[in-house]
C-alpha cells in the first residue's frame, strides 16, 4: 500500500511535468510568433520610410546638376542600393541587425 502511494506521487509528478512542458512550449511558440510579427512589421515600416525618403529626394535632385547635388544623389543611390540588398525574406540572416544599423547610419548621414 505504501509503495502504491509513493509510486502514485511520482507518476502524478511526471504527468504534471509533461503537461506543463507541453503547455509552456505551445504558449512559447505563440508568443514568439506574435513577437516576431510585430518586430518584423516595425522593421519593414522603418526601412520603407527610408526608401521613400531616398526615392523622393533622388527625384527632386535629378534636375540639379551642380557638384554638391551630384554627391547627394550618389549617396542616395548608395542608400537605395543598401535597402534593395536587405534580406527581407531571410529572418535567420546572421548580419540582419548589423545591416539595419548600416542603413540607419547612412540615412542619418543623408539627413545632415
Amino acid at each position: 500500500m505504501f509503495d502504491e502511494i509513493v509510486m502514485a506521487e511520482e507518476r502524478f509528478h511526471g504527468e504534471g511535468y509533461q503537461e506543463g512542458y507541453a503547455e509552456g512550449s505551445h504558449v512559447g511558440v505563440v508568443e514568439g510568433r506574435r513577437y516576431g510579427s510585430l518586430h518584423g512589421a516595425k522593421m519593414g515600416s522603418e526601412i520603407g520610410c527610408y526608401l521613400g525618403f531616398a526615392l523622393t529626394w533622388q527625384c527632386l535632385l535629378q534636375k540639379c546638376t551642380d557638384e554638391k547635388n551630384c554627391k547627394k544623389i550618389r549617396a542616395l543611390d548608395s542608400l537605395i542600393g543598401m535597402i534593395q540588398k536587405f534580406p527581407y525574406e531571410d529572418p535567420t540572416y546572421d548580419k540582419l541587425q548589423e545591416d539595419l544599423e548600416k542603413i540607419r547610419g547612412k540615412f542619418k548621414q543623408e539627413c545632415v
